[in-house]
């Protein structure tokens, strides 16, 4: 049995994105941190929380954490986990920001590069996500 209290001691301090799921094993919130152990306990802390937090926070059954570099890594797994599982407390941004790829188009005789912000299932060789869109152009 996952006993939180136990868990949270356990987290690192290093940064890292958490996964929290309910009793069904369903991921309802993705968030990320520059320090895990801080970040999560503090969902847990008797402060001042609104009521979306607080049913959430509610329905928590466990979570899981990945740890990463940096937090730009971090932010970019938390945009890639979202975007794929779509958690129920994520709010979701209205400009869904994405990250840039550079996209190499092989089915060409003479292949084509470009910067995109779109991975589609064409053929074509995408590299990324960038967390600095200048990294991809030339002299970035």
């Amino acid at each position: 049995m996952f006993n939180i209290e136990e868990e949270l001691k356990k987290l690192p301090k290093s940064p890292g994105v958490y996964l929290m799921k309910d009793a069904n094993d369903n991921i309802i919130y993705v968030g990320k941190a520059v320090n895990l152990k801080n970040r999560v306990s503090s969902y847990f802390r008797k402060t001042n929380k609104t009521d979306r937090i607080l049913k959430m926070v509610s329905l928590i059954d466990h979570f899981e954490y990945i740890v990463v570099s940096n937090e730009a890594e971090a932010l970019i797994l938390e945009c890639n986990l979202i975007k794929e599982n779509r958690p129920k407390y994520n709010v979701l941004l209205k400009d869904d920001k994405s990250y840039p790829y550079i996209k190499i188009d092989v089915k060409s005789d003479f292949p084509n590069v470009i910067i995109t912000r779109r991975v589609v299932n064409d053929g074509s060789k995408y590299f990324g996500p960038y967390a600095n869109p200048r990294c991809c152009k030339r002299n970035g």
